[in-house]
């Protein structure tokens, strides 16, 4: 499950690391104070969290078993490990 969350976070850090790129490529001083003012932040924030939860519909969506599905688990069978399947 940490997959996952570390997938998340990830994608809640593309708007701000495509900022600093942006102002590495300008060379507006990436370490400026002046250069991440708080409206700016703010939008990054924002865009951040519609993409985490934009992800997280997709996630929930399209992840998983199917519908009406039953899954068995590994086993051994016959002296061999058979792995998990969805029936």
């Amino acid at each position: 499950m940490i997959r996952p969350v570390l997938t998340e976070i990830g994608i809640f850090l593309i708007p701000f690391a495509v900022y600093a790129l942006f102002l590495a490529a300008t060379r507006s001083g990436l370490f400026a104070r002046s250069s991440w003012p708080v409206t700016i932040v703010a939008r990054l924030v924002l865009v951040a969290l519609v993409l985490v939860i934009a992800g997280l519909i997709g996630f929930a969506h399209f992840s998983g078993a199917a519908p009406d599905s039953t899954y068995v688990p590994a086993h051994v069978e016959n002296g061999r490990l058979v792995p998990g399947v969805e029936k």
